[in-house]
């Protein structure tokens, strides 16, 4: 083979020292700190280095990353899987001197590396989904609370978190006991369709350490709340230095999806977006809300042209069917990781398989009769985000045509398949009108 980049380097991360290939020269290794990283870069830069190659270990690499492209040099994160060492070879020397190598005949595939604006968002969105998940755990606690007091909430109530059961548990807390006023505290709807379930189930047996357990709990699940609003007023921010360039485009007129469940507390999140994205609107797509819209962003970024096609995009999200073939025998392929935005198409999916009036849902009700749940779900998901990428890369619009206009089309492939199948045979095909 050619060689294609000739001054190149290899660089090995780790969490005390980085190691550095270049060809021809011994390993270099330097510590992590700052001002050792620095040093690197002057390195790399003395002995004309122009490209360089490094794994993304963890978020080791981020630094290190951002040093090396301030002093221009040409940087490829890559993944750890397309490095792999010949076994019995593994030390971190011989590593980065097989990452130049790799790299110098062109054998590496660059990762995708978000811009800085997005790479903030990114952090304060995933920070926000910790701090739901942390709430939720916390959920459970104030529930298990309950249940030892034997005070049956979560089963009356749709969600003991909701205004009506924090009220409850914040009254109990302050010395509340007698039902009635309780169940005072609940919404109109509550008091007129199951008032009196509600006063069964809080006819408890209150003791001193399931109130402990649960004022615990409470305190912890507010606590959450907080870093939550915190996160959504740093969204905001990120959001409006983004859309900034671009004020020319108004509010859409559409009428918004409406989001259920974790709604950010960010006004106009909406007219942010279509900011963003100069007035192309992700929300026509079926199972998109501004929120995953909001998500997909934070993961994928406003350029989706550095995927050629969409069926590279959606390679990319682990969203696309894999071969693992060896002679005669075809086995079931699984990657170790998938990148976030092939979960929030997922969890767009989820939606739609229910769904009677969308055609991606009779999709994917076709697809699990054959192959079940897992499988649906993903064809699905594959399908919303090919047409993710088609909205921002080509303009395509979206026009959902409904189920009936999915069945014919249907119905119009088995007669071409059957027309074919009897021309194959030597057999001609008379249709008659079936009244």
């Amino acid at each position: 083979m050619k060689k294609i980049r000739l001054n190149s380097a290899g660089i090995d991360i780790g969490a005390k020292k980085i190691f550095i290939g270049i060809e021809g020269k011994e390993v270099r290794n330097f510590d992590t700190f700052t001002l050792d990283l620095e040093l690197a870069a002057l390195y790399l830069l003395e002995n004309n280095i122009d490209t360089v190659a490094m794994e993304a270990t963890g978020v080791y690499w981020v630094i290190l990353y951002d040093v090396l492209a301030a002093k221009g040099l040409d940087v490829w994160l890559v993944d750890g899987r397309s490095t792999r060492q010949v076994p019995g070879r593994k030390t971190d020397v011989k590593d980065c001197q097989w990452i130049q190598q790799l790299h110098s005949y062109g054998l590496l595939n660059r990762c995708f590396v978000a811009d800085e604006l997005i790479q903030e968002l990114r952090g304060y969105q995933r920070l926000r989904e910790d701090h739901i998940r942390s709430s939720a755990m916390h959920i459970n606690h104030m529930q298990k609370a309950l249940t030892l007091m034997n005070i049956r909430l979560k089963e009356v109530l749709s969600q003991i978190h909701g205004a009506s059961g924090l009220k409850i548990i914040r009254a109990i807390l302050k010395g509340e006991r007698n039902a009635e006023v309780l169940v005072s505290l609940c919404h109109t709807s509550i008091l007129k369709n199951k008032k009196t379930v509600v006063i069964k189930s809080l006819q408890g047996h209150y003791h001193n350490s399931g109130l402990f357990a649960l004022g615990q709990a409470l305190d912890c699940y507010d606590f959450y709340q907080v870093q939550i609003s915190n996160c959504d007023r740093e969204i905001e921010k990120v959001l409006k230095k983004m859309g900034s360039s671009n004020d020319g485009f108004k509010k859409s007129i559409n009428k918004r999806k409406p989001i259920r469940h974790h709604k950010p507390d960010i006004k106009d999140m909406d007219k942010y977006l279509l900011q963003i994205f100069e007035g192309k609107d992700a929300t026509v797509l079926p199972g998109i809300t501004d929120y995953n819209w909001m998500q997909l962003l934070s993961e994928v970024g406003t350029d989706l042209s550095k995927w050629k096609t969409e069926k590279h995009f959606t390679s990319w999200l682990g969203l696309a069917p894999k071969q693992h073939n060896s002679g005669k025998r075809s086995k079931n392929y699984k990657s170790k990781a998938s990148p976030k935005a092939g979960l929030i198409f997922k969890q767009a999916a989820a939606s739609l398989i229910a769904s009677k009036k969308i055609a991606l849902g009779a999709f994917g009700r076709k697809i699990r009769a054959k192959k079940g749940p897992m499988v649906a779900n993903k064809a699905i998901a594959r399908k919303l985000a090919a047409l993710y990428w088609k909205l921002f890369v080509k303009g395509l619009e979206y026009v959902e045509k409904g189920i009936e206009a999915y069945q014919e089309k249907i119905i119009m492939n088995k007669q071409r398949n059957v027309i074919r199948m009897a021309k194959e045979l030597g057999m001609s095909i008379n249709y008659k009108t079936v009244d």
